[in-house]
């Protein structure tokens, strides 16, 4: 199924689709650069280098696997974010050139569209330092803080969901 959403946001129009194939590279790229360039306001420069890793293959399985919505601004990807069965949202990321202008939002609102009508009763989420203002300003609250060992690195982040009843 073929379908698109698009939000006025600040100066631009942002259109969320579904993820294609031909989205890899781009998608790796808004992944890597955000962690770089807007994570690294709350992690160290070894938990971003343990953090920014991608395998295209494991990758291009997971997008596909998945529902994974695209949101494109200023005629580029400027963010994706994912949504399991159960309602887990394993990723959101956003172009740091781009961020602040409603994307994180608009990617949200179609994970949560999504879940709806799949009449899941909540989404939920292992969010970073960085993302935690956004989702509690957008109905999602701490479930229990956690720290996990990713590739050598020690994480702090916060297990988080929204009911959606």
């Amino acid at each position: 199924m073929r379908w698109s959403l698009t939000i006025p946001s600040h100066a631009h129009a942002i259109t969320v689709r579904p993820y294609s194939p031909e989205d890899l590279d781009a998608v790796i790229e808004v992944f890597l650069r955000s962690i770089r360039e807007t994570a690294s306001a709350n992690y160290n420069p070894d938990q971003i280098a343990g953090w920014a890793q991608a395998d295209r293959e494991v990758w291009s399985e997971r997008r596909s696997s998945r529902p994974t919505w695209i949101a494109e601004a200023e005629g580029q990807v400027a963010g994706f974010t994912d949504l399991e069965n159960d309602g887990h949202l394993d990723m959101m990321y956003v172009h740091p050139e781009l961020s602040g202008r409603g994307i994180a939002r608009a990617l949200l609102l179609a994970a949560e569209q999504y879940a709806r009508r799949r009449s899941l009763m909540r989404m939920y989420s292992e969010v970073s330092l960085t993302a935690r203002p956004f989702f509690q300003r957008n109905g999602f609250y701490v479930v229990e803080p956690e720290r996990v060992f990713r590739n050598g690195q020690w994480f702090d982040r916060f297990k988080m969901e929204k009911a959606l009843v």
